[in-house]
Formats: C-alpha cells, structure tokens, sequence
C-alpha cells in the first residue's frame, strides 16, 4: 500500500502563523504525516522518492490544510433542513423533544457517517462531533463506529442523554471511554460535551465538569449563547465553583462580555462560533472578532443540518459577512485571511489539536485538501485565500487526505457505498420525521 505521496505543483497555501500563499510548489507525505514542502522535492529531496511513491499532479489546484469544524451535531444529517426558519426555543421542542427520541441505533449509525461522510467531502477533516443523541448505551457504540467506518478525524464530545440519575452519566460517560478509548486512536479522541452550567442544574453541572475532570476528558459546552444574563450566571457559576482551570471549548460565546472572553483566554480555553446557525436561530450576534480580540484561540462550526449548511464553505462565508456587517463598521478590519486562520489552525488550538493539524509544518498529520480552479466560480481568482474563504464550494473539493490516506479523489468520496448509505438515510428520515 502506497505510504507516499508528491502533491506536485499546487498552489500552496499554509496558515500558520497566519494564511500565507507559497506559491507554486510540492507537498510531501510520508508515512501519513507531512514531511517537507517546497518546490520541486523530488529532484531536491536528499534521498530519492521511494519506489511506491505516487506522484499526484496538483498543477492549477489550490493546496492546504484540512478544514476543522469545532462544533458540529453530526448525527444531525438524517433531519436535514427539518427547522430551516426556527428559533432556539423550536430546536429544543422539535429537534430534542421530538425528532431525537424517535432515533434507534441504526438511525443514529446512518446519521452520524452520513454527516461524518459529508464533512469530509467538503475538506472537513476534523470535527468536534457534539454528541446529545446519546439516549441509550448501543448509540455510543452506533456513533463510535460510523465516525471510524468514515475515517474523519474526530473529537466524539459525548453528552449524556438519559435519565436524570447522575451516578448513571457518571458511568456511562467512563464505560464509553474505557469501551472506545482506552487504546489511543490514531483518529478519534473523546471529549465530555457538557450541558452545564447554562443549560441543566448546577448538580449536573458539577457532576458532568468534576467526571471529566476525574477522566482526563477536555470540556466541551454551549455557554454565552442563551443571553446576557444566562451568560453571566454561567460564568459566575464556573467561577465560584472553581472550574475555569479546566480549559474548555466555549461554544455560542456571543453574550460573553470581554472581560468574560479574556477571563476564558487566561484560563486556556477556547471558544467555538457557528455564526450561520446563531444568526438563524437568533442567538445574537457572532463574538467572531471580539474573541480573537480578546486573545482567545477561536474555532468556527457548521453546528446543525437541521436549521444550516453542512460544508466549512458556508460557515467561513457567514462569519465573513456577518463580522464586517456589525454596527458601526466595528468588524471591517476582520478579513478572509482571520477567517481561514480559523477555519484550520485556529480551529485545530480551539479543538486542542493545534499539534496534530490545521497547518502544514513538516511533522504534522497530513490532513489536506486540494482544490479545483479551473470551475467559472473559481476561475481567475487574483486572491487565493480570498478565493477559498469566499468562491469555493464543495463542488471544488478534488481531492482530501485524512492522516495521508486518501478519503476523497477526483471529486469522489473513495471506499464508501454512498448509494446503499443514502439509501439507509433517505428511509431513516422519512420514518423520523412523519407526523
């Protein structure tokens, strides 16, 4: 099996420190890791490409790092566009209340690699999977194996469900952490997606922080989202219990005050904005620059099917427009180079995986995408960053390499039955969502 590949003459561009275009030149993946990039590697190469190299012809294709969406219910994809006009009030009702009930493990496994499926073939290749399907024990199992049968590289955020007996979350949040990863995963790594402070009871609060904690498990939870003073209580409420130290990601920070945002920057937490579904479903407006501002390492999400778009594509155009769109001209100063920033490395510091991807220094996991520019969307382009940030779609999504294994080539998702899954899910869906 090929363990080597030449991604020969793209445009090249990498993102840390900041998005910067290379130029034309080569990218080299070995051994599923990034081992040099320059031009013209296989003749300046120290010691010759090895025999089973295959050299791919990247020549009028843009090349960079995989895109990471931080925030994304990837079970979600089963009840596509279910909600496309609703409020966070309607979500809860139909979306938790309803449509989520009804799923059975086969369900949640069809849901959960279709979604995983379609980040990938956008050039999503990590994503923070906000797991709250977790209803009963076989869907962790369910939602575990798809996200490996898909080969995405996933933080699996595990939010516990089921009834309200927090001895019962205790245990079930460390049997699926000791069933799925007690052996490091070269992929997938886990993560306690906690519906408190905001959104549940200060016991549950303190039992879900103190049982990742114990575990080892970084923090996952919406807070900031739900108003200025659901905000301000979640942070006393972290505050007076002692919790900040534990770095979490803070998803839907859009009520946090600065003060709140660089108390979350000097605590080692991150935050997660999805400013497509926020705006939709009326959170409030995006914290997409007062958080960079702030100094926070900040992510952006496609959040859900449900009431968005699924594809980085979007997201990045959404927090494009709506930061330079604020009162005042106070967001023009933010560009397409902040948004792609956050769209890979910063995405990768706010996932916690900042050593793993999101850039392409030599050493990292060869998570890659190349895209076409040769389609009348893309076509003469004078900006690439700008060109990716605002004019791509997925339609441009050539090839994509995840841990430099080719997950996606000539336009095609490779070593999927996508037919026989959408089949499953288009049969799923329609039980789901019947009256």
């Amino acid at each position: 099996m090929t363990s080597t590949y030449l991604l020969r003459d793209g445009l090249v561009i990498d993102t840390d420190p900041a998005p910067t275009v290379l130029g034309r030149a080569d990218v080299l993946v070995q051994d599923g890791r990034i081992a040099a990039v320059g031009p013209d590697l296989a003749s300046s190469a120290a010691a010759p490409l090895p025999a089973d190299a295959e050299v791919i012809d990247a020549s009028g294709r843009i090349v960079l790092p995989g895109f990471v969406d931080t925030h994304r219910h990837v079970w979600q994809a089963g009840i596509r566009a279910a909600l496309p006009d609703g409020t966070l009030p309607a979500y809860v009702e139909r979306v938790l209340g309803v449509l989520a009930p009804r799923h059975t493990a086969d369900d949640v496994y069809a849901g959960t690699l279709a979604g995983a499926l379609e980040c990938l073939d956008s050039g999503v290749t990590t994503v923070v999977d906000w797991s709250h399907i977790q209803l009963r024990p076989e869907y962790a199992e369910a939602s575990v194996s798809a996200l490996r049968a898909a080969g995405a590289r996933a933080v699996f955020g595990f939010c516990y469900f089921g009834d309200g007996d927090l001895d019962a979350l205790a245990a079930e949040t460390a049997r699926v952490r000791d069933a799925y990863f007690d052996v490091p995963d070269g992929l997938l790594t886990m993560a306690m997606a906690a519906l408190g402070p905001e959104l549940t009871s200060p016991e549950r609060a303190l039992r879900e922080w103190a049982v990742a904690r114990d575990l080892g498990l970084p923090v996952t939870t919406h807070m900031g989202g739900h108003g200025a003073e659901s905000a301000e209580r979640g942070m006393a409420f972290l505050v007076d219990h002692g919790l900040m130290d534990q770095g979490a990601m803070y998803v839907h920070a859009n009520h946090f005050t600065g003060d709140d945002l660089r108390r979350i920057a000097a605590s080692g937490g991150t935050v997660s904005v999805t400013p497509g579904v926020e705006a939709a479903l009326g959170l409030g407006p995006a914290a997409t620059g007062r958080s960079l501002a702030a100094g926070v390492p900040t992510g952006l999400g496609a959040d859900t099917v449900v009431s968005g778009p699924g594809d980085m594509f979007g997201v990045m155009g959404a927090a494009h427009v709506l930061e330079r769109g604020r009162p005042d001209g106070a967001g023009m100063g933010f560009t397409t180079s902040d948004v792609l920033r956050m769209a890979t490395i910063g995405g990768a510091e706010a996932a916690g995986l900042a050593g793993v991807t999101g850039s392409l220094a030599p050493g990292k996991q060869a998570d890659l995408v190349v895209l076409r520019t040769d389609t009348p969307g893309m076509a003469a382009a004078h900006d690439p960053i700008a060109a990716v940030v605002r004019y791509a779609g997925t339609r441009e999504v050539d090839t994509v390499l995840v841990a430099g294994r080719i997950v996606k080539r000539g336009g095609v998702l490779l070593g999927q039955d996508v037919p026989s899954l959408l089949a499953s899910l288009e049969s799923s869906a329609g039980r789901l969502t019947a009256a």
